[in-house]
């Protein structure tokens, strides 16, 4: 280190903004990759093409990223990490919400998060299933974290005596098929305009009350 304070001050400042210029550049390169292959597809989509959109020399992409597949794998992996961060733990205080209410709540947050993420999304739906191995994983692994949360909502829904005794392995299986169904027809296939609140809301209570009247 220099006997000059300053010195080093302007070091650590240099070394600082070099980190932040690669770090924006990065994120730059994801949202142009991101893009292409929304407009193109993942099959389509070439690193020329990433190159060419992220208006950089071929060297510098592959600084960032190893191949066309590292990108997308970890746009994927951005996705995933935001939707595993709406999973919050049951809260089980006296002044909590309802389990019925905590469960929306989470349905309600996955759902924004994907609908935020409609281009990711619907790659992932379109093509990426059975695309890699590494990929797969990583979706089934938060889809069974949902499926877990849910189930695992409804047993204590039960043991409380708040949702009446049922096979909560095959009604959380059912939450979550409807919701990934919600997900396809409204957002990947692009048809109605999703009303987030009220659709979460009829599928839980489809779910926990069924579609006979109440006596």
């Amino acid at each position: 280190m220099s006997d000059d304070p300053d010195h080093d001050q302007d070091k650590d400042g240099r070394v600082r903004r070099g980190q932040e210029t690669r770090e924006a550049r990065r994120a730059q390169i994801k949202e142009d990759a991101l893009r292409v292959f929304s407009d193109k597809g993942y099959h389509a989509t070439s690193v020329s093409d990433l190159v060419d959109a992220a208006g950089v020399a071929r060297g510098t992409f592959y600084l960032y990223f190893d191949s066309k597949d590292a990108i997308f794998l970890e746009l994927v992996d951005d996705l995933v990490a935001h939707l595993r961060s709406n999973i919050v733990g049951i809260d089980l205080r006296s002044s909590a919400a309802s389990m019925e209410d905590q469960l929306r709540a989470t349905l309600v947050r996955v759902l924004r998060t994907v609908e935020s993420n409609q281009p990711l999304t619907r790659i992932i739906f379109r093509e990426a299933v059975g695309l890699d191995a590494v990929v797969d994983a990583r979706l089934a692994a938060f889809d069974d974290e949902l499926y877990g949360y849910v189930a695992r909502s409804l047993q204590v829904g039960v043991a409380l005596g708040a949702v009446r005794p049922t096979d909560t392995a095959t009604t959380a299986a059912c939450v979550v098929g409807a919701v990934r169904e919600i997900v396809y027809r409204w957002i990947v296939r692009g048809g109605l305009p999703l009303d987030v609140d009220r659709v979460v809301k009829g599928v839980v209570d489809h779910h926990l009350r069924g579609l006979l009247p109440r006596s």
